[in-house]
């Protein structure tokens, strides 16, 4: 094969691959894999302090379901300024004015071959700044934001949803 010929066949197998083919958007943070991770080890994957919430998740050794995560409080007295909400049920996309945030890998410490790979999408809300008072301080009265809530008018908050899909082998 010539060089020219090796040149053009190698340009097409590289613009076939899934890499260039891959549907999802680049995610907003990059990071490498995290350290592999034991079967039964539960995990953090991830904290998003607005939403007042951690994910975590632990490798179960299970050929059914090899991997479990969930999202827990991180504290009672948190305040949330934006929500998790159930990506089924949200379908983010990037049509649908979502972000892809953020793509977390985490390999199996017992099966190399098999990693866990959460992605975590962010929808933001466009807001307007706050009337500032004469202290210039932006503060809500709660009779104003009962009686907001009672006319329908709460204020959106930005809201978080994570898909968390098995790839690679299942090791016997």
């Amino acid at each position: 094969m010539t060089a020219p010929v090796a040149l053009a066949v190698a340009g097409l197998w590289l613009g076939c691959s899934p890499l260039v083919l891959a549907a999802d958007p680049v995610p907003e943070i990059k990071r490498a894999p995290i350290t592999a991770q034991a079967v039964g080890a539960v995990h953090s994957l991830r904290q998003i302090p607005e939403a007042c919430a951690r994910m975590e998740g632990a490798f179960t050794g299970d050929a059914a379901q090899p991997y479990r995560y969930g999202v827990v409080r991180t504290s009672p007295q948190c305040q949330p300024r934006a929500r998790f909400v159930d990506f089924a049920k949200a379908q983010p996309s990037t049509a649908k004015g979502w972000t892809f945030n953020d793509e977390i890998r985490v390999p199996n410490a017992a099966c190399p071959s098999q990693q866990a790979v959460v992605r975590v999408w962010r929808k933001p809300v466009a807001s307007a700044k706050p009337t500032l008072d004469a202290q210039g301080q932006a503060r809500v009265y709660l009779e104003d934001a009962k009686q907001q809530a009672a006319a329908g008018n709460v204020p959106q908050v930005p809201l978080f949803a994570a898909q968390m899909t098995v790839e690679g082998k299942a090791c016997r």
